[in-house]
């Protein structure tokens, strides 16, 4: 693990380290991700007692760890899905449903949601990308915000569990933070799974 000081930099750095790790994904990787997972929905699913628990999922750009897999086998299970859409900058995130394989459009700054037609819904588990992070919690993203404002948002407004995977190799030992910054509850890469403390 590497200590890193500015966020430039780390952004940098972090995207090259998840490059690599994906071209490099094979499916012992992709296996091992999917088995930590499921164990983390069991524990995160029943903290819910008994309710139906709706997870946002994403829909994964460049290199970032494709969760699709997962969500399809939740589908099977029956889980409600969504996944977010940017609807303006400075904003945060909408979630709309989504059943996998369902047909999506195509978004701003490259990513995909559901269609418009579809019912926007409030999800108590938030699945994130990061680029970087450490074992506080703390996650490095894009750098748009959106997902801090929406975090920010979802914990004023009730219950909601949030979720960053990465790649085990996109750790680091401390993350820059501040006030405005939305540390995740639990962080899953093909290693292991962690609960934030």
């Amino acid at each position: 693990m590497v200590q890193l000081r500015t966020k430039s930099y780390l952004r940098k750095r972090a995207k090259k380290l998840r490059a690599k790790a994906a071209r490099s994904l094979d499916a012992e990787v992709a296996q091992n991700f999917f088995e930590n997972f499921l164990k983390t929905w069991t524990e995160i699913s029943t903290s819910y007692q008994g309710l139906e628990a709706i997870l946002a999922g994403y829909y994964p750009m460049a290199d970032e760890l494709d969760v699709r897999p997962t969500m399809v086998a939740l589908d099977c299970l029956g889980v409600l899905q969504c996944l977010p859409e940017v609807v303006g900058q400075n904003q945060p995130l909408l979630f709309r449903s989504w059943i996998p394989h369902e047909k999506l459009v195509k978004g701003v700054f490259g990513t995909s949601h559901p269609q418009a037609s579809e019912p926007v819904i409030r999800p108590d588990v938030v699945v994130l990308p990061m680029l970087a992070f450490d074992r506080r919690g703390a996650r490095l993203g894009w750098g748009g915000g959106y997902y801090d404002r929406t975090l920010d948002l979802l914990r004023k407004t009730g219950k909601v569990t949030t979720i960053g995977v990465a790649y085990g190799c996109q750790e680091v030992d401390e993350l820059p933070t501040n006030d405005y910054d939305q540390p995740v509850d639990w962080i899953i890469t093909e290693e292991q799974a962690i609960k934030v403390i």
